[in-house]
């Protein structure tokens, strides 16, 4: 004979009504996919977020920083710059005195870098591709409401 059950700490009936589970249970299956697609590669997702992220910086900009490259990618700083010396170590890219900022260094991606980046981001984009392809016509409005998730987390608490 079972008793009545213990009050719940939990706003929902069901685990799925739970967005923030929900959103833990996507990211872990996402992990999965895309660690596939860098095996072969020899990189982990920090370090291609890394790579990929200044790869995709320089397009654009001439001297990024440490700081802005965390910025860019929504990493904590104090990771980026273990991965990043890491990353130096493997000869994947170089930190150079900043022509501008004396208190800081410009991030270079080396001819190796740029073409084990070069390489990885397809497959972590086909990677991507097989993933979401269950969005459908729904993965613009998918990206839009990510999108308004991260400038809100940006903007900080109410």
């Amino acid at each position: 004979m079972t008793g009545p059950r213990p009050k719940t700490p939990f706003s929902v009936a069901e685990a799925g009504d739970s967005p923030g589970f929900l959103l833990w249970q996507v990211t872990v299956l996402w992990q999965r996919a895309v660690a596939r697609a860098l095996r072969p590669h020899r990189l982990t997702q920090v370090q291609y977020a890394i790579l990929a992220s200044l790869l995709w910086l320089t397009r654009r900009e001439d001297h990024v920083t440490q700081a802005r490259l965390a910025s860019h990618a929504r990493l904590d700083v104090t990771m980026t710059s273990q991965v990043l010396r890491a990353l130096e170590a493997r000869r994947l890219l170089e930190r150079r005195p900043h022509p501008v900022d004396t208190r800081a260094r410009a991030l270079h991606l080396t001819a190796a870098g740029r073409a084990l980046a070069t390489k990885a981001v397809p497959d972590v984009e086909a990677a991507d591709a097989a993933f979401f392809v269950a969005l459908g016509a729904a993965g613009a409005d998918f990206n839009r409401r990510l999108r308004t998730l991260i400038e809100g987390a940006a903007r900080g608490p109410a």
